[in-house]
Formats: C-alpha cells, structure tokens, sequence
C-alpha cells in the first residue's frame, strides 16, 4: 500500500500554469513496403548490384531467423522510416517471436524518425495482445522519448498512467521521472494531478518524489509552501536529504534571502546532514551577486575545513567575484591555486584576467596568464592579441623579460 497522501489543500498550491494544446495523435495505416529482390542467373555479365542489404535479405527466406538477428536486421536499417515495413514483414512469418529488446529498438527507431504516431499504434497493439512481458526499463524509455523527443507530455502520462493496462505496475523511479518532466516543462498544475496518482499507481513516495515538489514550489515562487512540505516529510516517512535543503537554499538565494540560507544550512547541519559542494557554491553565488565578496572568500576557506572539497563551480565563483571587482592580483592567487589543483579555470576567467592586467600595464603578469590560457588549450582571440601587444609596447619594461610575449614578438 502507498503512504498517505500530502493534503490537497497544500499541494493545489502547485497550479499556476496550464497544460493546453496537446497535440492530437492521429493514427496512420503501416503502408510502406520492402522492395521485392529477384536474384540473378548466372551469366559473364556484370551482376546488377542489389537493392537490399544482406541482413534484410533474409527477412523473404524461409530460413528461421532468430530473435538476435531480427534484432541486427532492425538495428542495421539506415532509415528509420522503414523500421514499420520491416517490422510488419517479420510479424507475418511463422517465427515470429515479439520480445521487449525488439520493441525498444523500433520505439527508438521510430522516435529518431520523429515518427510518435506509429509507436502509439505500436504501444496500443502491445497493450491489446500482450505478446511479450514488457519490464518497468522499457516504459521509462518510452516515456522518455514522449517527453524529451517528441515533447508529447500528454502522452507520457498516459503512458504512466496506462501501464498496468499492460501487465506491469510502475516503480517510484518511473514516476518521478514523469514528476520532472512535468516540473522542468514549468507544468506545475499538472504535477499535482499526477501526484494524487501515486496511491492507485502503488506508488510508494520516498524523498526524491518530494525533492521534485519542492523544486516545483520553489520554482514557482512559493517558497512558503516548499517549507510547508519540508514539513511532510516525516509524516511520509522520509528523511529530507541534502537536495531537499540544497533546493530550499537555492529558492532562498533566488529571492536575495542569503541570510535565510546560511541558516537553513545550520538546521540541516544540526539534523546531521553534511553540506556538499553543490550547497556551498549556491551560498557562494548569492554572495558574489549581492556584492559581498569578502564572505564569499571566507566561505571557499570554510568548505575546506568542514572537509567540503571546492570544485570548479567553487572557485570560479569567487574568481568572478575577484575579476568584476578588479582584484586581479588576487584573482591570479585563486587562479594559480586552481591551476595547481588541476581545476581549469573558463576561457572568460582567463580573457577578464588579461585584460584587467592590460589595463594595468601589468606586462610580466600578462606573460603568466597568457602562459597559463595557451598551457590549457585556449587560443586568444584577435582582440586579445591587441590589447596584449599595445600593453607590451606601452610598458616600460623591455619586452624581452617576459618570456612568451618575447618569443612571440621576436618571432
């Protein structure tokens, strides 16, 4: 049995937006047929050259053919556009064999074809016959290939929703797969149609079903709401998760409340749930874009003595911050530790830094960026290469002490 369902009154909250104008799926006959292969007499001729592949050859023999090479048959067709006729063909010999790898290879087939309406013909003939035993895997790709292929939404669901039509009970994974695709299309009204699903579904919700929840309030700018469902979770028998306050914090930092977040990192620290990275950079972020740039610096130290080890988001976040505030010598000191550490710092980290110490006239500080954006694969642009060359000739240093901009003007 699922767990008891979040209210209603709480979880409404989620309608702001309307699913409208789904595309109407029409049905068309499978009406594409293979050309028909006449082999040749022996003769001193040149033999025409043959119009079907060999693999598909074997589709008009009488010879059986297995469930593999059905498989390499179907995977071998250069057209998608002819994966129904090949498909019809094999379904009318008397080794027929329907199997779910067969069906998921067409489906996606057909869905590189942009063909929906004949994988619906194929799903309502599969739910009709039960031919084969069809697993949870195969309705999350087809439902997959609805939402992110063919931005069928409504046809996902369906296809959530129907599964038990076909013998086979869907798992939490696959319906919180449908959950975010609903929440990332901005369908937040949908998400709770869904929702109430669960119990007759024998869904049972666990943390990530309701991180996906929160992440649709939060996006939809009710953040009261979010904080309500933090709430739910041990009523639902869950335990939130580092996600569950990371998205709070994000929805926080979104609204300018960086303050509000800090302290829900302590009472998620306090419940006994470690910060990450992801945590940290969202803080490190908030604080960057409201100017607070010393706070930011302090907080890259702090991940490291909490034993957080900074990634790449981590420090180039501070090294924005630096480099809009024109802190560039300090900037090259987080820029070399990133170096040293084997974090590559963005091509634009790399282009700020050059031209803040062209402005400067900062020529030897100009050869040790320029040094370091070749060394990681960046090729400055012709703009660059100005701005370098006019802050060689105007400073007052012989060009020959720096070593690549010497070489480069030498040569």
């Amino acid at each position: 049995m699922a767990r008891s369902m979040i209210s209603r009154s709480l979880l409404s909250s989620i309608k702001n937006s309307h699913l409208q104008n789904f595309p109407s799926l029409s049905h068309h006959p499978i009406t594409t047929k293979i050309p028909s292969f006449k082999p040749h007499s022996f003769s001193t001729h040149r033999l025409p050259i043959p119009t079907i592949s060999p693999p598909l050859f074997k589709l008009t023999h009488k010879d059986w053919l297995s469930p593999t090479e059905i498989l390499k048959i179907v995977e071998n067709l250069k057209d998608p556009k002819s994966v129904n006729s090949v498909l019809s063909q094999y379904s009318a010999r008397k080794d027929y064999k329907p199997t779910e790898p067969l069906f998921t290879l067409v489906i996606n087939k057909l869905a590189c074809a942009q063909d929906f309406d004949s994988i619906e013909i194929i799903m309502e003939k599969l739910k009709r016959e039960k031919a084969c035993r069809l697993s949870d895997d195969f309705f999350q790709n087809v439902i997959k290939k609805y939402g992110h292929v063919g931005g069928r939404i409504r046809r996902a669901i369906e296809t959530l929703v129907s599964m038990p039509e076909y013998g086979t009970w869907p798992s939490v994974k696959t319906f919180n797969i449908v959950l975010s695709l609903l929440v990332n299309n901005k369908l937040f009204d949908v998400v709770h149609g869904v929702y109430m699903k669960a119990p007759e579904l024998g869904i049972e919700i666990e943390a990530c079903t309701l991180n996906i929840l929160i992440k649709g309030l939060c996006e939809n700018g009710k953040l009261d709401f979010a904080f309500q469902l933090l709430d739910e979770f041990p009523k639902q028998r869950c335990k939130p998760n580092v996600r569950t306050y990371s998205t709070l914090m994000h929805g926080l930092c979104e609204k300018g409340k960086v303050d509000e977040a800090f302290e829900l990192m302590g009472r998620m620290e306090m419940e006994g749930i470690e910060a990450d990275a992801v945590s940290f950079n969202i803080l490190i972020s908030c604080l960057r874009k409201q100017g607070r740039l010393e706070e930011s610096v302090k907080l890259l130290e702090t991940m490291k003595m909490r034993g957080c080890y900074p990634n790449a988001g981590s420090y180039q976040e501070v090294l924005y911050g630096l480099l809009d505030a024109g802190r560039f010598i300090e900037a090259k000191e987080v820029m070399g530790r990133m170096v040293f550490e084997r974090v590559i710092p963005s091509f634009d980290s790399f282009k700020k830094l050059i031209h803040g110490f062209c402005k400067a006239k900062m020529v030897k500080e100009v050869d040790w960026a320029l040094k370091q954006m070749v060394c990681h694969g960046f090729v400055p642009k012709m703009g660059m290469w100005i701005r370098i060359i006019n802050c060689v000739f105007a400073g007052k240093k012989n060009t020959c002490d720096c070593g690549l901009l010497g070489e480069i003007i030498n040569s």
